[in-house]
């Protein structure tokens, strides 16, 4: 019995080793895996009070902390039937097909710069008031928000 032991307290030592070696590949395996797609969240997003009865801005950033790039193709908003992705180029204001969000980066849409053009609004809001705009995109799976809408002067803290 004792050189039955003895070998068991030699071996299970070997064994525990190389189940937590198994156990720490497959988890190595997954979060590679999980860093090989889009994962995307959404923060700072305002719609500043337009000005104008027909026509607003709105401004976010798309966040992607996966290891594979994606892209932001539509937004739709019951505020509005006509939504569509602008890109500022110098000082000219160009309608873009789709936005890149960058694996590991950030898509921001600022003033400025890059925005959302909401045209034919359904009212015009007013600043307490919350939009919903759902962000579709080229892989990752749609994502809802809500937007307050802010004084025409709001400008976010960096």
């Amino acid at each position: 019995m004792r050189k039955s032991t003895a070998a068991t307290a030699a071996v299970l030592p070997l064994l525990l080793a190389g189940g937590l070696l198994l156990v720490t590949g497959c988890q190595s395996e997954k979060n590679a895996l999980a860093s090989d797609k889009p994962e995307l969240s959404v923060s700072g997003a305002y719609l500043p009070e337009p000005a104008m009865a027909d026509m607003a801005a709105a401004y976010l950033t798309v966040t992607n902390d996966g290891g594979k790039a994606d892209q932001l193709t539509k937004v739709t908003s019951p505020l509005s039937r006509d939504v569509t992705l602008h890109a500022t180029e110098g000082s000219q204001m160009k309608h873009a097909a789709k936005l890149e969000v960058p694996a590991k980066g950030k898509l921001s849409l600022t003033r400025g710069g890059t925005h959302l053009m909401l045209g034919k609004l359904d009212h015009k809001p007013k600043k307490g008031e919350k939009a919903e705009f759902t962000l579709h995109f080229a892989t990752s799976a749609p994502i809802r928000i809500q937007v307050p809408v802010e004084d025409m002067t709001f400008r976010p803290k960096d």
